[in-house]
């Protein structure tokens, strides 16, 4: 057998992969499962399988190529998001977004922070995973909503939402990061410049790469260049966000942006890359699932159950409490628009690994609980996301 790890062991774990997903979406289409559901199951059952019955704590079935092939997935995710947001639809749904992702942020962080410290977790716990329920994973629920064959206003403003999630993740998780960075050891500037860095690198990175993109496209005959064209700007926003610590997935929607509103007759690098970016989705999925180190479970068995409860209520009250405040113009929108809001992924684990290297005493409680809920919101929120986009009103 070859030795985990091992280029022939990932190809041969790819090949079973994606194998898998075409299964997977077989049974979705006789049982009407999301299939998104499905293949993070899988991924749970393949952690099942190898810390379980091959011994091994390692929580990444694909080593070294786990990273790379969840960023380009998101960077796709993201960068359709960024193509959904022209000013069209800005000037009629943007107020919409705005009042309804405050709120549900608001609300949400608000219930996770009081609820914890209310219970007597440690401030840093607290504060740290209420800026981490901030943030949505936009695949799940871009392919949620995909599976449903909506398009109408409300599956519209969901999908703004989680395209501008993102960035207010960033803000939220920097603040608050700077606040406890201020309180525990009375200096908060490092935060607040890194969250600053984060956000405005990646939205003028992405401005430099979608602005000759713009240009570049609707130039190159249809097939292969346009291919390469979409592929080679996706390569490029991942690399050169991971090189200068930018949101890759805040670059790749501005990117997107820049290209659908400078040439909106030319779509093809969007076309593309949705014909592309399945594969992708199915190693995203799979990964999520196989994320979780059940040597952790027993430890943050308590406080995970606490946080889905309090991250659930949160973002249930924000959506109501945004519809309320939206009056008529929130007519066409489920009162219950934020249980759509509660996927959450790769960006949630990656400011959790950030909040358990500022706060190390409490490290391994944090990741815990954000690694194991977002099996949980993963397997979950595809349901809640059609749950809510077959009702109105």
């Amino acid at each position: 057998m070859p030795d985990p790890g091992s280029t022939t062991a990932n190809l041969l774990l790819i090949g079973l992969l994606l194998c898998l997903s075409v299964l997977a979406d077989v049974v979705a289409t006789r049982t009407r499962l999301p299939r998104i559901s499905l293949l993070v199951l899988i991924g749970v059952l393949v952690a099942v399988f190898q810390q379980g019955v091959m011994g091994s704590s390692e929580a990444r079935p694909l080593g070294e190529l786990s990273e790379p092939l969840i960023t380009l997935a998101l960077v796709m995710v993201a960068f359709l998001l960024g193509g959904e947001l022209t000013l069209d639809r800005l000037r009629a749904t943007g107020s919409v977004i705005v009042v309804l992702s405050l709120s549900v942020i608001a609300l949400g962080a608000t219930a996770v922070a009081i609820g914890l410290l209310s219970i007597g977790y440690p401030l840093a716990v607290a504060f740290s995973l209420a800026a981490i329920s901030v943030a949505t994973d936009p695949a799940a629920v871009s392919e949620a909503i995909r599976e449903t064959g909506k398009d109408d206003t409300q599956s519209r403003v969901i999908r703004g939402i989680v395209a501008i999630d993102d960035a207010w993740g960033i803000i939220v998780f920097g603040l608050v990061m700077a606040g406890l960075g201020f309180l525990v050891s009375g200096d908060g500037a490092g935060a607040l410049l890194e969250a600053g860095w984060e956000l405005g690198g990646a939205v003028l990175v992405g401005m430099a790469l979608g602005l000759p993109a713009a240009w570049l496209t609707g130039r190159l005959r249809p097939g292969e260049p346009t291919q390469s064209e979409a592929l080679a700007l996706v390569f490029l926003i991942a690399g050169l966000s991971e090189y200068l610590h930018l949101s890759s997935l805040l670059t790749a929607m501005v990117a997107g942006f820049v290209i659908v509103n400078i040439t909106p007759h030319h779509t093809r690098s969007f076309t593309e890359i949705e014909h592309i970016e399945w594969p992708f989705l199915v190693f995203f999925f799979v990964l999520s699932g196989a994320s979780v180190d059940f040597a952790y479970l027993g430890s943050a068995g308590g406080v995970v159950l606490i946080y889905i409860g309090l991250r659930v209520l949160g973002r249930y009250a924000g959506g109501r409490l945004g519809v309320a405040l939206l009056g008529h113009r929130g007519r066409e929108l489920s009162p219950g628009i934020g249980l759509a809001l509660t996927p959450q992924a790769g960006v949630a684990m990656g400011m959790a690994l950030l909040a358990a290297e500022r706060h190390p005493d409490h490290g391994s409680l944090i990741v815990a609980t954000v690694v194991t809920s977002t099996i949980a919101f993963e397997l979950a929120g595809p349901l809640l996301v059609r749950r809510v986009l077959s009702r109105v009103g």
